[in-house]
């Protein structure tokens, strides 16, 4: 029931990340591991410790040459950072004043690597916490609890009007215009149930010290101006601005972003679930804004909510990282806290009553086309209310006992809702929830049949019964267990996020952050409480589940006539609000609607703002030593790396021999291979052991474009789970295939091969029905996903016939694979599908189309090698021969250092021919996705680099004041990657009017209006994201997926820094101009008759 909602949209690159769990899945990210962690594959010579080393300082000797790359602009001083950043924070005691600040506590937290500090503010009583840790992506946030008691949106409204400018910075949109002024690895913002965040992270002094004075004035000292309300919120407003003839209509991007929020039937049915499981206070309203609620919110109601909820004694601030902390505190004293008193915010939530007896309830939705079952549609589920978050032994109990109860085929829950196949998945909002000021617990299945709902009650009520009898086996507690051993060692590069993410909730209701941090204490005490008492966990599911009265059972089915029903509610709502216009009034809307677009329209002096400068960009890059070796004949990379002793595998499987008739079936044999059981173990077995021995093992399709060519790529499987940005590489010569990706604790890395092992040599696909339920959890999950990664959707139909590499995007990620699984799942004989999964087995799961990587210390690097050698000798005994399906392949050596070694082979398509093509997909949602992709270059092209800029200055300069600020859509912009240059928008109220605001974006380009000052944000932009922090686990990957080196990066870095307001109008006039562009577009989004009238659509 974790709804965030965010100042910007998350634009992920994945079909499976979705921008609603950003947050949701960090704050549980420590008590729930992720089911696969990162990529991995398998393959290395055995090779003595000694050699090893030897090889190592050889690679980094001749690596080393780049740090003396001669560059045009200087060579920076690199700051004294501390090694010892948490050491240094535990010299800090109790009672100690530091700037207007009282330390009241200092621990150390081992488990997490970190020293935390908690301080008060003496004149405010604002609470703060500091986590020191030698990590140099500092990060800052400072959250308010905020409780509205009414749907109109106030708290999400206000966090995006607070960012329109401040008393220290009054330009217009400060937030967007530092987006580009600073080196930011994250910058947001987010309004939950009962809390508004403002998070943002850098790795440099300078630019932490600008954004948080920006971030401090604009929360503490907003100007709230009405036109900023207008625009962010809602307005009444002639659909055309300058015609005071044309209909009035409501506007806004809180407006648009909500309506497109509430088109995903999940977000609509986890509204629901807590909005009537708390009905007493502000738990029963949203947050976010009703639509049809938010145009009853007054610009005065607003800043008198700014008034009495951001105030410091309602605020709570955290800082992570290695800068030191005085620094921080004086400047929060200085330029905001000495500026108040101490108040009582009088924000507390108070406990909900409890009921004495069960409820039920029943809501509607829209009918989903793509639903893997049309006929099956409905949603139930129970929810049960639990115990306060703030007692956090009893809640990390409760978070425990949801995964035993849920997670994976050897739960209860899944044997009894899942396997049956009664549903397609379980209920978009499943286990436990501590997102609230009393946690929750739910539990009940999507995709299921109106008449099988009393059945489903039955079966959830019997697993409790079941579980309090005979509870849980000691093997899976400690496969739990392990999963935290393992989540708490992984470095990630987004850590200091997490943790705000994850204390923010029971911080919020003056529960102990510093001891929901200290893991282990919890492990230890429930390791206690099981000894002492053997029916520990029973005991709490007869208390929490069997006895509980406090428990809502709610339903949700298709009604055909749901979007006509709101937009009728819609069209009601703005005749009501015209109706009490006078004439009068009419004239004044019609002029303040020229009044902001003029507003808009004006060029904005943004020198108030605080900026870094291109010279403050460091000229060369970290290098990445990596040593190339064979096992069996199988390329293997090593990379050695402080990795806490973990090991983390990848394997790379080309499908260069795979038949076209398979091709679209590869996603599916990824999703399912590590699932279905291996060797002697039946799929249950096999995820017990996968649990017990590992952080998670996966397999994912992967297409890899030419560094070098748009007729080249490399078609590869992946063993792994592994979020990487290598988009921006793709190219023509490309290479397809699968990644194979696990990690482990050191101790079991026998254990983890042997499971690989297993799946090569023998995996089971022949078991139809639990094939049946993988197949129709995976439809279900791609149809939930289109209304989150719309854009990414868009993007890649939009470049389908660009290039080779986009189209088999399209194939893998695109919508064809989510129409393709949706006529799999309707399926009612499996028989042909299971014949396929061998067919590909014996293409992928093959040695000769391999090469692997691992990353760990050197101890573990060279230990593990012997283990990646028995590993390929076992599965090597079992290879085949096949001959590559297309001719042309093309070699491109692994090793950067010699040419004469292994190599990765691409497929190069000399014939294909780019194309232009407009699809639309007509879908139930009152918003669109919108894309345009136009064929430019490869990354190692010259011009590349003026593409990347480019992309980042329209998107600053252009595109988000046409698309967001005037078009009302949440989000839009332009970005470079994969030979392609794309413009798209995000939940936008407009369609073919947005594919012109693009083509304007190109005719502003081409005219040059721009200064250098636009320049150098745009090249900050694009080095914010070029320098984004790489975790441990992921170093040296881009060269072992896609050959990007170092000395590639090195150049591609020299060309930013040298991009030309020259090298920019050439750009936009050789590749984006109309007579010099191939280009695609797509959009997704409601019935749309304008594009049904034109033949040049093909409408899907």
């Amino acid at each position: 029931m974790v709804t965030i909602w965010q100042h910007v949209p998350t634009l992920s690159t994945t079909r499976h990340e979705r921008a609603k769990k950003v947050l949701s899945n960090a704050k549980l990210r420590l008590l729930r591991p992720k089911q696969c962690l990162y990529l991995s594959q398998t393959q290395r010579t055995f090779i003595t410790r000694a050699k090893l080393a030897a090889m190592f300082r050889h690679t980094k000797a001749v690596l080393e040459k780049l740090r003396h790359v001669r560059l045009k602009c200087r060579q920076l001083p690199q700051r004294q950072r501390s090694t010892a950043a948490k050491e240094k924070a535990l010299h800090y005691n109790a009672g100690q004043q530091i700037h207007s600040f009282t330390v009241k506590e200092v621990v150390a937290v081992p488990d997490l690597f970190l020293t935390a500090v908690k301080l008060t503010h003496d004149k405010t009583g604002a609470q703060y916490l500091h986590a020191a840790r030698d990590d140099p992506n500092n990060l800052f946030s400072v959250q308010f609890r905020t409780t509205p008691m009414d749907s109109t949106g106030v708290p999400h409204i206000l966090e995006h009007t607070v960012l329109c400018g401040s008393k220290k910075y009054p330009c217009r949109d400060p937030f967007f215009k530092m987006l580009n002024r600073s080196l930011s690895t994250f910058m947001n913002a987010f309004t939950a149930s009962d809390y508004t965040m403002y998070p943002f992270s850098t790795q440099n002094e300078k630019d932490f010290q600008n954004l948080l004075s920006v971030y401090l004035d604009a929360v503490f000292f907003p100007c709230l101006r009405e036109q900023d309300f207008w625009q962010e919120g809602w307005r009444l407003e002639n659909e055309n601005p300058t015609d005071a003839s044309s209909p009035l209509v409501f506007k806004g991007v809180v407006f648009n972003e909500m309506k497109g929020a509430f088109s995903d039937n999940e977000s609509v049915y986890g509204q629901h679930l807590q909005n009537k499981l708390y009905p007493d206070h502000t738990y029963s309203v949203v947050s976010g804004g009703e639509p049809l609620a938010i145009p009853d919110l007054t610009w005065e109601q607003l800043k008198q909510f700014h008034a009495t909820h951001y105030h410091p004694s309602n605020a709570r601030f955290f800082t992570y990282g290695d800068l030191p902390l005085e620094q921080h505190l004086k400047q929060i004293d200085v330029e905001a806290l000495s500026k108040f008193d101490r108040i009582d915010p009088n924000t507390q939530i108070p406990p909900q009553p409890h009921w004495t007896s069960p409820r039920e309830d029943h809501v509607t939705c829209s009918p989903d086309p793509m639903a893997p079952d049309p006929s099956r549609q409905n949603t139930l589920c129970v929810s049960y209310m639990l115990g306060d978050i703030t007692d956090t032994f009893e809640a990390f109990t409760l978070s425990l006992l949801s995964s035993l109860m849920t997670s994976g085929p050897n739960a209860p829950f899944y044997k009894a809702l899942i396997e049956p196949k009664i549903g397609t998945d379980f209920s978009s909002v499943v286990g436990y929830d501590g997102s609230t000021k009393e946690a929750s617990f739910s539990i009940g299945l999507q995709g299921m049949a109106e008449a099988d709902s009393e059945k489903v009650k039955n079966i959830i009520h019997q697993t409790i019964c079941d579980i309090v009898l005979k509870g849980f086996e000691d093997e899976r507690i400690e496969a739990l267990l392990h999963k935290l051993e393992i989540q708490m060692k992984h470095q990630s590069t987004n850590f200091g996020l997490s943790l705000a993410s994850y204390i923010a909730s029971l911080w919020n209701h003056d529960g102990d952050p510093v001891e929901l941090l200290q893991i282990n204490n919890s492990v230890t005490k429930f390791r206690q409480a099981l000894k002492e008492n053997p029916r520990f966990l029973q005991d709490k599911v007869q208390h929490y589940f069997k006895e509980n009265t406090h428990r809502l059972t709610l339903s949700m089915s298709p009604d055909d006539s749901y979007l006509e029903n709101q937009a009728r509610a819609e069209k009601e709502k703005l005749q009501e609000k015209i109706s009490a216009l006078s004439d009068g009034d009419k004239k004044e809307i019609y002029e303040k609607g020229l009044q902001l677009l003029d507003a808009q329209s004006k060029t904005q002096d943004a020198s108030c703002l605080p900026a870094l400068k291109v010279s403050d960009i460091a000229p060369t890059i970290p290098i990445t030593p990596v040593l190339m070796s064979s096992a069996e004949g199988v390329p293997v990379q090593f990379c050695e790396q402080p990795t806490n002793g973990l090991v983390y595998f990848r394997a790379m499987c080309s499908l260069n021999t795979l038949p076209e008739d398979l091709k679209l079936y590869v996603p599916l044999f990824c999703s399912v291979v590590t699932k279905m059981g291996c060797g002697s173990l039946d799929y249950r077995q096999q995820a017990q052991q996968m649990e017990l021995r590992t952080g998670g093992m996966s397999v994912s399709p992967q297409v890899i474009s030419d560094c070098s060519s748009l007729e080249m790529f490399e078609q590869v499987s992946a063993l792994q789970a592994l979020n990487l940005t290598i988009c921006d590489v793709y190219t023509a010569c490309l290479s397809k295939g699968v990644l194979l990706s696990s990690s482990c604790l050191d101790r079991n890395v026998p254990h983890m091969f042997q499971l690989w092992r297993d799946i090569f040599n023998s995996p089971h696909f022949d078991d139809e029905e639990r094939l049946r339920v993988l197949v129709m959890m995976s439809a279900q999950e791609l149809s939930n996903g289109i209304s989150y990664s719309g854009h990414m959707y868009a993007v890649t139909r939009a470049s389908r016939h660009l290039t080779p590499a986009g189209d088999l995007h399209e194939t893998f990620d695109g919508m064809e694979q989510v129409r393709f699984m949706k006529r799999i799942a309707e399926m009612s004989d499996l028989t042909q599908v299971i014949r396929m999964l061998p067919r590909i087995k014996k293409h992928v799961l093959n040695p000769d189309n391999m090469r692997c990587a691992i990353n760990a210390t050197p101890q573990q690097v060279s230990e593990s090698a012997a283990h990646v050698e028995s590993f390929m000798k076992d599965v090597a005994a079992k290879r085949k021969h096949f001959k590559a399906v297309r001719p042309n392949i093309i070699q491109r050596p692994l090793d950067v250092l010699s040419d004469s070694g292994p190599s990765r082979k691409l497929v190069n398509d000399p014939d294909f021919q780019p194309c232009y093509m407009k699809t639309f997909f007509q879908l139930p949602f009152p918003v669109n996705f919108v894309s345009e992709s136009v064929r430019t270059v490869p990354y190692n092209h010259e011009h590349y680099a003026s593409l990347c800029v480019l992309a980042r200055m329209m998107t600053a300069k252009f595109l988000h004041g046409e698309i967001r600020e005037k078009g009302g859509a949440y989000g839009g912009g332009a970005k470079m990657g994969g030979g392609v240059f794309s413009f798209y928008s995000y939940r936008d109220p407009n369609s073919v009017q947005t594919l012109s605001a693009f083509r304007r974006g190109v005719e502003w380009a081409k005219l040059g209006q721009f200064s250098q000052q636009d320049i150098d944000e745009a090249k900050l932009s694009v080095f914010s994201s070029v320098d984004s922090p790489v975790a441990p686990s992921s170093k040296g990957l881009s060269v072992f997926l896609s050959g990007l080196t170092d000395e590639m990066k090195q150049r591609h870095r020299e060309r930013l820094f040298a991009v030309t307001h020259a090298n920019l109008l050439d750009a936009a006039e050789r590749y984006l101009c109309a007579g010099h562009k191939t280009c695609g577009v797509a959009i997704l989004g409601p019935e749309n008759d304008c594009i049904k009238k034109d033949p040049s659509w093909v409408v899907k």
